[in-house]
């Protein structure tokens, strides 16, 4: 892409996801995801209703007059973004890919961290980790992981995403909140076990994204479809009713894997169609989480 043309959609998606997360997910993103503590901050008089266990008694005998010692949350988070760039992000039948469903999600979060002063850091992985980015605070670092979600071109085109759970795992040593962001087209059997390692550490999120046509066959007769992930083509007859209702069937099947898996990790979890708007489903979660 050419940097006029790159430079012109990152400053489109800044525009329209910082807007986003200062109006709408600021508030939502600081009571969803809690800092690591509380830390001591000042002391002040006792008003009616204070709790009395955080009266400051070396303070009281001084003045002869009750004082309250005041904490405030430790803020400061580590955020990483674990972005699918494999080959099944390039679909879509709407308006919007999987891919910019994903960078508008990414900038929304990274936009919100930023503003509770959180680092935001990213991992991209396909069936590999693709490129890691080490978390940072500041517009500048906002910006290139924006370009970097635009322009960035990955090496392989398969979906491994115990591989980036297990990177997150190692290479984050500190306590962190982590949003998996993919289609979750991945059969590996011990993406469970990770994502269960990955939680004890971390704050594990995931948010699955998924185009309304990955839910079931239309009827219009033999198409030829490619597994963007393989290049294979495969010729399908979805005037068979057998062969949609098969297809629905395993996406019914794969979906409720998906909830019974997250539900096992403790992991929270909301799926996100191409087709619908992304807000409302991330004001669920985050309201959801502040409630906990």
């Amino acid at each position: 892409m050419e940097t006029t043309d790159l430079l012109k959609k990152v400053r489109k998606i800044e525009i329209k996801t910082r807007g986003l997360s200062r109006n709408i997910f600021a508030g939502e993103y600081h009571s969803a995801f809690k800092g690591r503590g509380m830390a001591f901050s000042e002391v002040r008089e006792y008003q009616f209703g204070d709790d009395i266990r955080n009266i400051d008694w070396n303070v009281t005998a001084r003045y002869n007059h009750p004082y309250v010692k005041v904490f405030e949350e430790e803020r400061e988070l580590t955020v990483m973004l674990l972005i699918d760039v494999s080959g099944s992000r390039e679909f879509g039948t709407f308006e919007k890919l999987k891919k910019n469903v994903i960078t508008e999600l990414s900038a929304v979060l990274s936009f919100s961290a930023i503003q509770n002063n959180d680092k935001i850091g990213v991992i991209f992985f396909s069936d590999k980790i693709e490129k890691f980015i080490p978390p940072k605070k500041g517009k500048s670092h906002i910006l290139r992981i924006i370009r970097e979600l635009i322009d960035f071109q990955p090496e392989d085109r398969g979906t491994d995403i115990t591989e980036a759970i297990r990177y997150l795992t190692n290479a984050i040593k500190k306590r962190c909140t982590a949003f998996v962001i993919s289609d979750f087209m991945d059969e590996n059997t011990e993406l469970e076990m990770a994502l269960s390692i990955a939680n004890n550490k971390h704050d594990v999120v995931a948010l699955k994204i998924f185009d309304e046509r990955e839910t079931e066959l239309p009827s219009i007769g033999m198409i030829k479809l490619k597994d963007a992930e393989t290049g294979h083509y495969v010729w399908v007859d979805s005037s068979s009713r057998r062969t949609r209702n098969m297809y629905s069937d395993w996406w019914r099947k794969h979906t409720a894997r998906l909830d019974v898996m997250f539900k096992k990790c403790g992991v929270d979890y909301v799926a996100i169609d191409t087709n619908e708007d992304y807000v409302k489903s991330l004001m669920t979660l985050f309201r959801k989480r502040a409630l906990k």
